[in-house]
């Protein structure tokens, strides 16, 4: 380890994060509060398990050791070692080597494949395809029931990502190019996935506190980017809400789709590429572990 950071070296660093987490987080805290409710803004906090309180959390990732840090050192998987707090990355690897080596393999898999366009989006109108119940229920269809049915039916459906094929319809499964299974996942994962784009953040909470807390945040205003898109694109009206659709029924929102899609997934390799650093990092240190 180099040597340890002075607490006016890192204190600074930590508080610019908390203040940036809170300043990402505000509406969903405040809306909490008032027990309401957003459905592209509060996914990334109903859909992912990673509390507020736990992303505002600064880790400066393994092999830095922090000084005058004892809240650190109360967290879990730290440890103190002359004086100063660290990561514990024997414990850490005890405790998730196996987690570690399922995401290294599943994000240089996925970075080792051409992006895959063309999907526009319609995973979000297979999850209500011929549905008598809709899944964001306080928003209507843009083209009612029969519209959003009909344009699924016009298209094919190429959904390679597990974790939206299995919120598809009994009758849109079917439809779908291919019938992904967790199994398949590190098989099946391409770039250009919007889903996989999103889950970049799920990664990395999951490598925490072995991995810098900016990365994470990085990753999740990706997810919170590419959120936005995900809906736009999807059946919902959500014009109250100051989002304009992307109808990609037409040959118009099929090309706006396609462009952010291809922004959102060179974004997502940088990412990819950092995470698979860390992962690298982590699992090539020479630690003993019980």
């Amino acid at each position: 380890m180099s040597s340890p950071l002075s607490y006016a070296a890192w204190a600074p660093l930590a508080a610019a994060h908390e203040r940036r987490v809170d300043e990402l987080t505000a509406a969903h805290r405040q809306r909490r509060k008032g027990g309401r409710s957003h459905p592209v803004e509060d996914f990334l906090f109903t859909y992912y398990s990673h509390r507020p309180r736990l992303l505002r959390r600064w880790h400066p990732g393994v092999g830095v050791g922090l000084e005058d840090a004892a809240e650190h050192a109360g967290w879990p998987l730290y440890r103190t070692v002359d004086g100063a707090a660290e990561v514990d990355l024997a414990l850490f690897l005890e405790k998730r080597a196996p987690t570690v080596r399922f995401i290294r393999s599943l994000l240089a898999a996925t970075a080792d494949r051409p992006p895959t366009l063309g999907c526009f989006g319609l995973h979000e109108w297979a999850m209500v395809y011929r549905a008598g119940d809709v899944r964001h229920e306080d928003w209507p269809l843009r083209l009612g029931s029969t519209g959003t049915d009909e344009v699924v039916e016009r298209h094919t459906v190429r959904c390679s990502h597990y974790d939206a094929f299995r919120f598809f319809t009994e009758d849109a499964r079917p439809r779908n190019t291919v019938q992904p299974t967790r199994e398949q996942q590190v098989a099946l994962e391409q770039p250009g996935c919007l889903h996989a784009g999103m889950d970049l953040y799920k990664w990395a909470y999951k490598l925490s506190p072995a991995v810098p807390s900016a990365l994470v945040l990085d990753c999740f205003e990706l997810a919170r980017d590419v959120r936005v898109l995900d809906m736009e694109a999807s059946p919902y009206d959500l014009s109250e809400l100051g989002y304009q659709p992307v109808r990609i029924e037409t040959p118009e929102g099929k090309a706006e789709y396609v462009r952010r899609q291809k922004e959102f997934a060179a974004r997502g390799q940088a990412l990819r590429a950092r995470l698979i650093e860390v992962c690298d990092d982590i699992l090539k240190a020479d630690v003993p572990i019980s």
